[in-house]
């Protein structure tokens, strides 16, 4: 049996306390957390008390103590410092996880898969969200065939707040597509193809945020040949109907994170139709006696939880990665599709830069 993972957390906020170390201390056989920074010290107390562990307030001085026997750091810093703060815990000799937003740029990313080879150090990013019981689902559905071919894949990923944090702010390379939307956009990925660069409209805007980066965003991706996505990322609506529908040639679905509904006739059972140029007799109009089946899915009992569910795939994947070798379900060339595509759509949306 392998010994647990040592772990490293650069940043002690909503995101490396409330979702890594609290989701990561809960399973000490395979990872344990020997190590935290956080440039303010109120934070390196308390982890030191609720972990147990060393803490700093630079990060650098916790990758250069090799006393800590680090062989993984989670990088939850700010999003504009994942980019060189990834390349220095790689530069260390460490493994790193980088929290989304990955990169700026498609070119940053090239730039650390470039280190990572290098090194010889594992570079993973933090989309727990590829694990998706819903998305599995909505996959699973769509692979069987049942609704034909694919025309429309429609996400959103709605909401509406008036958000105030460093999380609006365009020098922080934040904003709703760089923060939110590398979850909906990793899984629109899957349906367009990962093998691709699709074509890409994108409508960006500030509308409820006090920063100025973007809190509106409607999206849809095309490529000849596949399903056209119409992705979602918004703040400014108080009504969200659904997370997916899916448009087939045999049928469709609608659901949410939750519930799914898919309803499809089979082709086999279709009464035999042939078209008619001539008006048809009398006041009436196509008349089409179709058979639908209909099937429903609710969440698992196991997966209503629906982070641990989804952080405990990843996680599981990640552990396997580093003890065995096994192939990381999102390799990071994948994140380099999905960063092209933001970066397209920030090219077609320059907004004002209202704060340094």
């Amino acid at each position: 049996m392998s010994s647990p993972i040592r772990i490293g957390i650069i940043g002690q906020g909503r995101s490396g306390r409330n979702i890594h170390a609290e989701f990561l201390k809960n399973i000490p056989e395979k990872f344990t957390i020997v190590a935290v920074s956080d440039f303010l010290e109120d934070r390196c107390e308390r982890a030191r008390k609720e972990y147990g562990c060393a803490a700093f307030q630079d990060y650098k001085e916790m990758l250069a103590d090799k006393s800590l026997g680090l062989d993984l750091v989670v990088n939850a810093s700010f999003s504009h410092q994942h980019v060189p703060i990834s390349a220095d815990v790689m530069n260390a000799g460490i493994n790193v996880l980088s929290e989304k937003p990955f990169a700026k740029t498609a070119e940053q990313v090239k730039e650390l898969i470039g280190v990572s080879k290098r090194t010889g150090k594992l570079l993973a990013v933090f989309q727990q969200s590829r694990f998706a019981p819903y998305y599995r689902q909505v996959q699973k559905v769509v692979n069987s065939g049942v609704l034909g071919e694919i025309r429309l894949v429609k996400i959103a990923f709605n909401g509406f707040a008036r958000r105030y944090d460093w999380q609006t702010l365009q020098a922080y390379n934040a904003g709703g597509l760089y923060n939110t939307g590398p979850h909906p956009l990793d899984q629109a990925l899957g349906f367009i193809g990962r093998d691709i660069t699709p074509n890409v409209w994108c409508k960006m805007d500030t509308v409820c945020t006090l920063g100025d980066a973007e809190d509106f965003c409607k999206l849809l991706l095309s490529y000849p040949g596949r399903p056209t996505i119409d992705l979602e990322v918004c703040s400014n609506t108080n009504f969200s109907p659904y997370t997916y529908m899916v448009y087939g040639t045999y049928g469709s679905l609608m659901g949410s994170m939750s519930h799914i509904d898919w309803k499809y006739y089979i082709p086999e059972e279709a009464p035999p139709i042939k078209l008619v140029k001539e008006p048809l007799p009398g006041p009436s109009y196509c008349s089409d006696k179709l058979v639908f089946h209909e099937e429903h899915w609710d969440v698992p009992d196991e997966d209503k939880d629906l982070f641990n569910s989804m952080a405990a795939r990843f996680y599981n994947n990640l552990y396997d990665a580093l003890t065995t070798g096994a192939p990381l379900a999102i390799p990071p060339e994948q994140i380099l599709q999905q960063i092209a595509v933001i970066e397209e759509c920030h090219r077609q949306n320059p907004l004002p830069v209202k704060f340094q």
